[in-house]
């Protein structure tokens, strides 16, 4: 097929188009629209709308005409409009000008990221058939009342074009919101196959290393490999079972909920840990949301034990109230993530560098696990600002009762 040259089909359209700029400049016009407009386009382009169309003496319609172009330069809505009159200037008598009517759409010109850059006003003339309509009719009828029924019916009938025409930009919208929420989802899920892919790959590689020198080697420590080969299985089941967390966290399985008390939660939590630094509480009483107790437990137990590989010496967990939310911090005194990779430890399978070095077997998961648990209870987890140190910080809505 060969190539269509677009300019030449805009201006070989039958029906008068312009586009404006969203301040009603003219960047373009169709040959059809200089006739309209009785002006060539070299004396179009540039100007602004309403000075080479100001509506004559009475200015009859302009005003809508304009109020519709604003309209849809600031709302990016199209809008089809009412049959109506604007007179323009004659071109070889100035001061004089000719009584015309016409049927106009606006609509909005977007770029790619859905901003309106441009206006498209489509303009078709009906002054022959509004006139047509003024002349007498065998009927008897009154002129007046034979344009007033035309008028609403043209109104009428501009209406109904105008939502189908408003249904159809929001069905257009949905499905571009839907088509991207789908890359999104797939570009996640490659992601995290391959994320996957390479942190199963050592505990597998180990544990085949350890089978196949058992295998090979006549002499080599059974008890040795397999307790090597065990130590890879915890491994992989680790990361199994936190990946499995995780599905069903994203896939927002229902769980059993109830009312949780956290300062409760946090010091029977506290209670079983075997810590290798100073662990401090500061916790308000009578602290009530809803959820899951399993999973709030889960969610403290990987802030904490992710503030006891970086801390110095000592970690802290606050629990207070703000604006309706439990607030729920884990401090810690380590050397503190900087400002560029707050956002990056929450992704699956990201490790810092000190953290692989404190806790080699680490899955990389926690935290990743402890924001997603936070927002299936319509909460927030982020690490806050602090001068050293690191403090993670979860808002959970309280419970009305």
């Amino acid at each position: 097929m060969a190539e269509i040259d677009l300019s030449a089909v805009f201006d070989a359209m039958p029906v008068g188009c312009a586009v404006l700029t969203n301040d009603l400049r003219y960047v373009t016009v169709n040959r059809a629209y200089e006739r309209l407009a009785g002006q060539p386009r070299e004396r179009l382009l540039g100007r602004h709308f309403y000075e080479m169309f100001p509506g004559g003496p009475g200015g009859h319609g302009i005003s809508d005409v304009r109020a519709s172009l604003e309209r849809v330069a600031a709302e990016g809505e199209t809008e089809v409009m009412p049959l109506l009159r604007y007179d323009v200037e004659r071109a070889d008598r100035p001061g004089d000008y000719e009584e015309r009517y016409w049927s106009v759409r606006n609509a909005p010109l977007f770029d790619s990221a859905g901003r309106v850059i441009a206006l498209i006003h489509r303009a078709e003339e009906v002054t022959a058939y509004i006139k047509q309509l003024h002349q007498g009719h065998p009927s008897g009828e009154p002129a007046a009342a034979r344009v007033e029924a035309v008028e609403a019916e043209l109104f009428a009938r501009a209406r109904e074009l105008q939502d189908v025409n408003q249904r159809l930009h929001q069905a257009q919208e949905d499905e571009r919101r839907a088509n991207a929420a789908m890359r999104d989802a797939l570009r996640r899920q490659q992601q995290a196959v391959a994320d996957t892919s390479h942190d199963l790959r050592g505990p597998l590689t180990g544990l085949q290393t350890r089978l196949q020198l058992a295998l090979t080697d006549p002499e080599a420590d059974s008890q040795e490999v397999l307790h090597a080969a065990l130590h890879d299985a915890d491994r992989l089941g680790e990361i199994v079972t936190d990946l499995l967390e995780l599905a069903r966290l994203e896939a927002g399985a229902p769980v059993q909920t109830e009312t949780v008390d956290l300062a409760r939660l946090v010091e029977d939590e506290l209670a079983g840990r075997e810590p290798d630094v100073a662990v401090a509480t500061r916790l308000e009483r009578g602290l009530l949301v809803r959820g899951s107790a399993i999973r709030l437990a889960r969610l403290l137990d990987n802030l904490v034990s992710n503030a006891e590989r970086h801390a110095g010496s000592r970690v802290e967990v606050r629990l207070s109230c703000t604006d309706g939310h439990a607030v729920l911090e884990v401090l810690d005194d380590g050397p503190g993530i900087p400002p560029g990779e707050r956002e990056a430890v929450f992704r699956r399978f990201y490790r810092r560098p000190d953290a692989r070095s404190r806790e080699p077997e680490g899955t990389g998961l926690g935290l990743a696990i402890a924001r997603q648990i936070a927002g299936a209870h319509d909460g927030t987890l982020h690490i806050a600002d602090r001068t050293s140190g690191t403090c993670m910080v979860v808002r959970l809505p309280l419970s009305p009762g």
